[in-house]
C-alpha cells in the first residue's frame, strides 16, 4: 500500500502559455491546504532546474496574486531530461534528475506541459520517480482529454486578430493571410478562423491546392466582395509536398528495413545519415505570393507569433486550470500517480501516462468543426 505523500515537486515544461500559473496555484494550493497539509517545491526553468537542482518554496504566500499571471513564476525551458546539454555536449541526465527529487523528499513530481513534457515525464516514471501531469499547450494536441489549457486563450487572441484584419483588408481591398500557431495540428487556426469569420482556412490535416483557394477567392470577387482573410497554421502544406512526404516517408521505410538486414549480417550499427535540409521560404509568405499571382489580387501577410501565448488567461481557462490542479491534487493523496488528469466531457479524469506520451491529437476529418466551416462558405483549400 502506498504511504500517504509529503512532499510534491511541480514544475513548467515546453512553451509558456496562458494559465501556467493558475494550474500552479490549483494543484499546490490544494496540497499544501489543512485537508491534506503537504509541503510544495518548485523547480525552476523546467527539467533542467530539477537536474541543476534549482528550487524555490512552493506556499500559500507564493501562490498568492498569480491566477491571472500570464507565464509561468517558475520559468520553463525545452530542455529534456535524457537529452540535456551539459558542458558543451548532450548527456542523459535521467538519474541526476530521479536522485536530487529524492534527496528533496519528493513523493511525486508534478508536471506541467504539451506532449515533449509528457514523454519526459514518462521516462522519470520509468526511471522510478512517481508523476502526475496536466495538459498544457495553446495547439490543443495532447491526446487523451478534450481540451489542454491555454488553449482558450489563444483561441480568442487570434480570434481578435482576425476581426481586427478585417478592417485593413476591406479598405485596401487586399487579400490577408493571418498565420497561426498550432504545429501540426489544426485546432486554433480552425477554431479561430470559424470564429473570426475567415473566408478560407487552411490546416495542417487538409493539404491544400493554391488554384482552389484562388478560385474562391475569385468568385468572392465576383460577388462584390471586397476583402478576403485566410488564416492558416503554421504546419500547413500543399498537396505537391503531401505527395513528396508520403514518398520520402516510404524511401526512409525502406531504408530502414534494408539497414536492418544489413546489421543482422555484419557487426556493428549501420547507421543512415539525413539528407541536408533546405532552408524554405515560410508557407504562409509562399501561400500569399502564390494567390496574388493567381489572382491579381494585393496579399499581405501578418503572423501573430508569440503575441498568442501572452498576456491573462481567460476565465476557463482560469477555470480549467483551477479543476485540473485540484483533481491532481487528489490523484496525489490517493495514490493514483503515473496518470495526466485530463478533460472527458464535464469531468476531469486520470488517463495513464503510458497511453499519453508519444501521440499527438490532430483534427479528425469528420470533426463538427469542419462540417460547419463548410456549411458557411468557408474554403479549406480542397476539392470537397
Amino acid at each position: 500500500m502506498k504511504t500517504k505523500p509529503r512532499c510534491i515537486g511541480v514544475l513548467t515544461s515546453g512553451g509558456d502559455c496562458p494559465g501556467l500559473n493558475a494550474a500552479i496555484r490549483g494543484v499546490v494550493k490544494a496540497c499544501i491546504g489543512d485537508e491534506h497539509g503537504m509541503q510544495a517545491i518548485g523547480f525552476l526553468d523546467g527539467f533542467r532546474g530539477l537536474v541543476e537542482n534549482r528550487t524555490i518554496p512552493l506556499d500559500d504566500r507564493a501562490c498568492s496574486g498569480i491566477l491571472t499571471l500570464g507565464g509561468t513564476i517558475l520559468g520553463t525551458s525545452r530542455d529534456k531530461p535524457h537529452k540535456m546539454p551539459m558542458g558543451g555536449g548532450v548527456m542523459d541526465m535521467t538519474e541526476t534528475a530521479v536522485a536530487n527529487a529524492r534527496r528533496l523528499g519528493i513523493d511525486v513530481l508534478v508536471c506541467l506541459g504539451g506532449g515533449g513534457t509528457q514523454k519526459n515525464a514518462l521516462a522519470l516514471r520509468k526511471a522510478g520517480l512517481p508523476v502526475v501531469t496536466l495538459p498544457k499547450t495553446i495547439d490543443n494536441d495532447v491526446w487523451g482529454t478534450d481540451v489542454t489549457f491555454g488553449f482558450d486563450t489563444a483561441l480568442g487572441i487570434a480570434t481578435e486578430a482576425i476581426d481586427r484584419l478585417h478592417s485593413t483588408a476591406t479598405s485596401h481591398q487586399r487579400t490577408i493571410v493571418c498565420e497561426i500557431m498550432g504545429h501540426n495540428a489544426g485546432w486554433l487556426a480552425l477554431g479561430a478562423g470559424i470564429a473570426g469569420g475567415a473566408d478560407v482556412i487552411l490546416i495542417p490535416e487538409i493539404p491544400y491546392d493554391a488554384k482552389r483557394v484562388a478560385e474562391h477567392l475569385l468568385e468572392r470577387r465576383r460577388m462584390g466582395k471586397r476583402f478576403s482573410i485566410i488564416a492558416v497554421s503554421e504546419g500547413v502544406i500543399d498537396v505537391a509536398q503531401a505527395a513528396k512526404n508520403a514518398a520520402a516517408s516510404e524511401r526512409t521505410k525502406r531504408i530502414e528495413k534494408k539497414a536492418k538486414a544489413k546489421s543482422e549480417e555484419v557487426a556493428g550499427p549501420i547507421i543512415v545519415e539525413d539528407a541536408p535540409r533546405l532552408v524554405q521560404e515560410p508557407m504562409a509568405s509562399r501561400l500569399a505570393r502564390q494567390l496574388q499571382q493567381l489572382t491579381g489580387i494585393e496579399a499581405r501577410v501578418t503572423s501573430l507569433g508569440h503575441v498568442q501565448r501572452g498576456g491573462t488567461p481567460s476565465a476557463a481557462d482560469r477555470l480549467l486550470c483551477t479543476r485540473l490542479g485540484t483533481k491532481a491534487a487528489e490523484c496525489i493523496v490517493e495514490g493514483n500517480w503515473n496518470v495526466m488528469v485530463a478533460v472527458r466531457g464535464d469531468t476531469c479524469v486520470s488517463v495513464p501516462i503510458e497511453e499519453v506520451a508519444g501521440r499527438k491529437k490532430t483534427v479528425p476529418l469528420d470533426h463538427a468543426w469542419l462540417r460547419s466551416a463548410r456549411l458557411v462558405d468557408t474554403c479549406l483549400g480542397d476539392r470537397s
